[in-house]
């Protein structure tokens, strides 16, 4: 299984992953959310597959989020525009998001991780 993990180096939930998807053998590709974010193609996969809604995906608790007030912009946004304003900043997206092509998980809870990535 090839993981690849979405993540922010100076993200200290990022840090807590990669970490526990280490210390358990599984390997995994970091990608640097900010400097190789996903596209708006690969955001639509990653939301569809994980079954979440697009709200989800999104770094409430970042600066930029709240600058940009999207906690009341977005209730009035389509989902098309949701997945550009994602796509066109990594430090929106919440993070970190981990997937093998068939399987995503956003954010970091052990209890998933284990559950989802560790055989």
């Amino acid at each position: 299984m090839s993981l690849i993990m979405y993540q922010y180096p100076k993200c200290g939930t990022c840090r807590k992953a990669m970490k526990y998807l280490t210390d358990h053998g599984v390997s995994f590709t970091a990608k640097h959310i900010v400097e190789e974010p996903p596209s708006k193609e690969e955001l639509a996969k990653l939301i569809k597959k994980s079954g979440l809604p697009i709200q989800k995906f999104f770094n409430t608790s970042g600066k930029k989020y709240r600058e940009l007030g999207l906690s009341q912009k977005l209730k009035e946004m389509s989902d098309e525009k949701k997945l550009e304003l994602l796509a066109s900043d990594g430090m929106l997206i919440k993070r970190p998001i981990v997937t093998d092509n068939e399987k995503v998980t956003v954010g970091f809870k052990e209890d998933d991780f284990a559950k989802t990535w560790v055989k």
